[in-house]
């Protein structure tokens, strides 16, 4: 089985509690994406509520995405059964440890790789065929590697930035999305504060291709849509590069002093697709 490769409707994804179906449309109002949790955001006794609440209070299936629970837990069939009750066929699933665990339902998935076993296995998750986008978590992460922190703290180098570990399966994650063709979607900036950092984040993600980032409030929503953003001198570039290549065969051209070949022009395709 094949699918179509799946391009987000927009940069900024934010999680909402499913148990929380008043916030579903609110979510909409402020995000690109809306991610309906079934898994962290609900707390255990609230599971059952919160597919009910799937189920009841749709919004368009187009702009959403429904977080389930990983394998290998108990709630992942009843998160299936309730997805399967609903117009909704985009599952982002949390712990992917495995092509397996992706392949077993058949829905177009997001494997969410946030388990050092998951993070081992990345290329072969992001080889299987429904598998159509890959985002990667930070704490999780850390915490299934007996961890305390993914990022530096005050009094450390760089306080705010991710740790080495971090870094390694963000830009694996990266990798490998790219290398199957599939879309990649960068972790949440967990302080809502910081918002300098999350900007920050978001202009890292953007030079290395990802198609978007999630966020976990409201607020992060606007600065994550305003880094994705390309700025005027940016697409007035982009469209001069590609201006200039109407006779380009294969070769380099000069272009104001700067030397354009292949990479170049790819690049400002990629800048105006973000434009659009």
């Amino acid at each position: 089985m094949t699918v179509d490769p799946w391009i987000p409707a927009g940069p900024a994804l934010l999680f909402c509690p499913a148990d929380r179906p008043e916030r579903y449309h609110k979510a909409l109002d402020r995000a690109d994406m809306v991610i309906l949790d079934l898994e962290d955001a609900v707390a255990p006794g609230n599971k059952a509520s919160a597919r009910e609440s799937l189920i009841a209070e749709p919004v368009p299936a187009d702009r959403a995405i429904v977080r389930i629970n990983g394998a290998e837990t108990a709630d992942h069939e009843l998160d299936l059964q309730a997805v399967q009750s609903t117009g909704y066929r985009l599952v982002m699933q949390a712990k992917t440890e495995s092509a397996e665990q992706v392949r077993a339902h058949g829905l177009q998935t997001i494997a969410l790789i946030e388990t050092p076993l998951g993070a081992t296995r990345v290329e072969e998750i992001a080889a299987a065929p429904n598998c159509v986008g890959l985002m990667w978590g930070a704490e999780d992460l850390v915490a299934g590697l007996g961890g305390a922190s993914s990022r530096f703290q005050p009094g450390e180098a760089d306080p705010g930035t991710y740790r080495d570990i971090a870094r390694y399966v963000r830009s694996r994650v990266r990798l490998a999305a790219g290398a199957f063709g599939k879309a990649a979607v960068d972790s949440v900036h967990i302080d809502i504060a910081d918002v300098e950092g999350l900007a920050a984040e978001v202009r890292d993600a953007v030079a290395l291709g990802y198609a978007a980032t999630a966020c976990i409030h409201p607020s992060q929503a606007a600065h994550i849509r305003e880094g994705y953003a390309p700025s005027t001198e940016q697409i007035d570039w982009a469209r001069k590069v590609l201006a200039g290549a109407t006779d380009y065969d294969g070769g380099v051209f000069k272009l104001d002093g700067q030397m354009i070949d292949g990479p170049v022009l790819a690049q400002a395709r990629a800048l105006l697709q973000r434009a659009d």
